[in-house]
């Protein structure tokens, strides 16, 4: 059996990186929500998902992430989806590194292929058993909130918080410009089957408001992340 079908193998693991580390911090049926630390000047490999989407925010500090033929900046609280297939790479560009929150859909973490890489990895597998270590009191986790409530968690200078939420007018309550991270349920169609939020997708506020102008309907199990950075706060 392949590693991202045994449930919960990496709930407790980091897995180490040349250029950081990366852990789970949240999981369900639908989602995987890692976080990474990239040193400072280091880089992922150049790589794609053919079987997955994922998503990116960063947290702390600013990243290039580059593509076969254009680089996006992204600082922090800022996001950016990447489709499945597409070849991309991310580097920290601040001095103490980036954090970075990705999300994938669905959650394999072994579909991977690296087309190039500056440590040598090229063409070669996700890290197995020699790169794993016990996660420590540092690592962040987080838990589904109760129906209809929230929770929130400081964590690398942001403040997180995953909601239940159940009606149009919970979001319609959000500030216009903060990124809405779909972790379960979402928006649905009129034919209350299709989703067009779904989990994984991370949508800006104000995107999010205009969808429900004309589709009003909310799955009653959705889950929302909101990230803060705490200088915004202020």
């Amino acid at each position: 059996m392949k590693m991202e079908n045994k449930e919960n193998y990496y709930k407790n693991i980091v897995v180490n990186k040349p250029w950081g580390y990366e852990y789970l911090a949240y999981e369900n049926e639908h989602v995987g929500l890692w976080f990474l630390h990239i040193e400072k000047d280091q880089e992922t490999s150049l790589h794609c998902h053919p079987k997955k989407d994922t998503g990116l925010i960063v947290l702390e500090g600013s990243v290039d992430v580059c593509f076969l033929s254009s680089t996006n900046w992204l600082g922090t609280g800022k996001k950016i989806m990447i489709r499945k297939g597409l070849f991309h790479s991310t580097k920290a560009l601040a001095e103490n590194g980036a954090n970075i929150f990705e999300i994938e859909t669905p959650k394999l973490k072994h579909d991977l292929v690296r087309l190039e890489d500056k440590y040598g990895r090229k063409a070669t597998p996700y890290e197995g058993k020699s790169s794993e270590q016990e996660k420590n009191k540092e690592c962040i986790s987080f838990k589904d909130p109760k129906l209809n409530e929230k929770d929130s968690y400081i964590f690398s200078n942001c403040r997180i918080t995953l909601e239940s939420i159940t009606s149009k007018e919970a979001f319609l309550s959000k500030e216009d410009d903060c990124n809405i991270t779909f972790l379960k349920g979402g928006i649905l169609a009129n034919d209350e089957k299709t989703c067009i939020a779904s989990p994984g997708d991370i949508i800006i506020s104000h995107i999010v408001k205009r969808l429900l102008k004309t589709f009003e309907k909310i799955h009653k199990e959705t889950i929302i992340m909101i990230i803060k950075p705490l200088k915004e706060l202020n």
